[in-house]
């Protein structure tokens, strides 16, 4: 699998709502998810071991994110034939799996990926209250070893706007496995 980094987006950038549907088919609204104190956006997929890594460390950023009215939800664009594991049969699977208590949701059409510029996954994406990017950046300084990990950025980027202060200057890219985008036949 080949290592891509997220794009560097200005920040500042304002969030394009969007409505999507889980893997039973309810659908879900960004306005209605919008948290009082922002808005936590995490493409990811069952398949990348870049997501696989984080998808539990995720998990804990988002229950601590939301006890500052700070809400989470994951999107999947990975629904393409030549990768099934990507499925939305899957996704129950890792949802029950892994306890995930937040909406993960598919973007089958791409078109909320492709909005956000986001480009590999992970790629994750922090709003602020007013619906402007605030932190675009990797979840933490050691995506292989939970152990290893000195710097929690994602986590010190949400206590920062819960506190209404200004957004951290230095955002490492996230890194991970290419979007697989429905125009891609070899992926």
């Amino acid at each position: 699998m080949a290592l891509i980094h997220s794009l560097s987006l200005p920040l500042g950038k304002t969030l394009e709502h969007f409505e999507l549907e889980d893997p039973t088919r309810k659908r879900y609204s960004s306005r209605e998810l919008y948290g009082k104190g922002g808005f936590l956006i995490a493409i990811m997929c069952n398949h990348c071991p870049y997501a696989n890594a984080i998808w539990k460390r995720l998990n804990a950023v988002a229950e601590f994110a939301k006890k500052l009215d700070i809400t989470t939800v994951a999107i999947n664009p990975n629904i393409h034939p030549n990768y099934p594991e990507d499925s939305p049969a899957h996704m129950l699977d890792k949802i029950e799996k892994l306890g995930i208590e937040y909406p993960y949701l598919i973007d089958e059409a791409q078109t909320v990926s492709k909005s956000l510029g986001a480009v590999c996954t992970p790629d994750l994406f922090l709003f602020d209250a007013e619906e402007k990017l605030y932190y675009h950046g990797r979840l933490d300084d050691n995506w292989r070893d939970e152990r290893s990990v000195k710097e929690e950025e994602l986590r010190e980027a949400i206590t920062l706007l819960f506190s209404k202060q200004e957004a951290p200057k230095i955002q490492h890219p996230s890194q991970g496995c290419s979007i697989k985008w429905i125009d891609t036949v070899t992926g």
